[in-house]
């Protein structure tokens, strides 16, 4: 059996906040606004994995209303939810990404983003890949007052 997810996630940019990718702390003046960390990036990629499998969302298994996942490490709430998924028999077979941003620019962080998916998701690098995009100055992305995530996956069982 071969399923697809889709995943989505957007968060305001603010000072005093890390800016983090996929589990990797990108230098900047800026950083997500969220509950946990804010990765958008791990955030899309738990809603993708968590669709294809049917298992849920990000949101059923740690909501955003419980204290308990303030400030909590996304690369944690991830691999949290492929203990799951891989108990279920689903095995990962690629995961494609796009982030949404202006500034900074993403190409220097590439390859550590790929390596961070990765080892979280215990696949192999060459099974991720991730692109960016800027918001050419159109809406909030554009301005730079917020990042965006997708992420698509493929699993089979």
């Amino acid at each position: 059996m071969i399923r697809t997810g889709l995943g989505y996630d957007l968060h305001r940019l603010v000072k005093g906040r890390k800016l983090i990718l996929g589990g990797v702390v990108i230098p900047f003046n800026k950083g997500e606004d969220g509950h946990s960390d804010g990765d958008v990036l791990f955030h899309a990629i738990t809603d993708a994995v968590l669709g294809a499998s049917g298992l849920g969302d990000i949101g059923s298994f740690f909501p955003p209303e419980d204290n308990k996942w303030k400030d909590a490490d996304s690369a944690f709430l991830l691999s949290t939810v492929m203990e799951k998924v891989y108990q279920k028999g689903w095995k990962i077979e690629n995961i494609d990404c796009v982030i949404k941003l202006e500034k900074p620019k993403f190409i220097p962080y590439r390859q550590d983003v790929i390596n961070s998916i990765a080892r979280v998701l215990k696949i192999e690098p060459s099974q991720v890949f991730v692109k960016a995009k800027t918001g050419e100055k159109l809406g909030d992305v554009g301005k730079g007052k917020a990042i965006e995530a997708y992420c698509s996956c493929l699993i089979s069982k």
